[in-house]
């Protein structure tokens, strides 16, 4: 059951590349930061512990596959609990943002700054002014794709990249 339950995961994998690339992305999308058309993006109100920070988005690009986006997002002083849904490695461009992480642990990052958030987690984030950073944003497959990815990749001789996922 389960070697079938991987096989239709493969077939659906190999169906959604086959479709891909009859759909090719463009081979770059590129802008100057000063000409992203910066939106509205709300934070969750409940999510509020003190101020009134007001955040802004802009997106960069998306992967064909809807798995991966990259974005410019800003957000003026205040204090709030954020959630990753994604994974979110982001570089603080402007500002500096004071972050509490579940575990606790605390770091201030700056411009210039990289930092990584692992999806389905979340953290507090404290803006004393402002901040603006550029985020890339990458969700998991669902479990038996990404099972059969590395079984896949297992089969055809991968090496290991950190963390042990085939590269």
């Amino acid at each position: 059951m389960v070697l079938k339950l991987m096989l239709a995961a493969m077939v659906g994998v190999a169906v959604r590349n086959r479709q891909a690339d009859m759909n090719a992305p463009r081979p770059l999308i590129a802008s100057s930061l000063d000409k992203l058309e910066m939106a509205p993006n709300p934070i969750e109100p409940s999510w509020v512990i003190a101020g009134d920070p007001q955040a802004r988005l802009s997106l960069h690009s998306r992967a064909y596959d809807d798995q991966a986006t990259t974005a410019i997002w800003d957000c003026t002083a205040g204090t709030f609990r954020w959630y990753f849904g994604w994974d979110e490695t982001v570089m603080i461009l402007d500002g500096e943002v004071h972050v509490t992480g579940e575990d606790g642990s605390e770091r201030t990052l700056k411009a210039g700054d990289i930092a990584y958030f692992p999806g389905k987690s979340w953290a507090t984030w404290h803006i004393d002014s402002y901040v603006r950073k550029i985020a890339f944003c990458r969700k998991e497959f669902p479990a038996p794709i990404n099972l059969a990815l590395k079984l896949r990749d297992r089969l055809r001789g991968g090496r290991q990249a950190p963390g042990g996922l085939a590269a």
